[in-house]
């Protein structure tokens, strides 16, 4: 249960930093950049943890 959850919130966390750094680029802001590409790797850290709950069986 733990992996899906971790896994959702990851993508999704993803994605926003994507675009975060997408209008942040457009539009010359750098802070937005760097605060989605912040939350862009708070994402893989994310999906990363559930994809290791899971080989471990949700044990962590």
């Amino acid at each position: 249960m733990g992996e899906m959850k971790d896994k959702a919130k990851g993508l999704a966390n993803e994605a926003a930093g994507n675009v975060k750094q997408a209008v942040g680029k457009a539009t010359g802001n750098e802070r937005l950049r760097a605060e989605g590409a912040a939350q862009e790797r708070k994402g893989e850290a994310q999906n990363l943890k559930g994809k290791v709950a899971g080989a471990l069986g949700d044990k962590i």
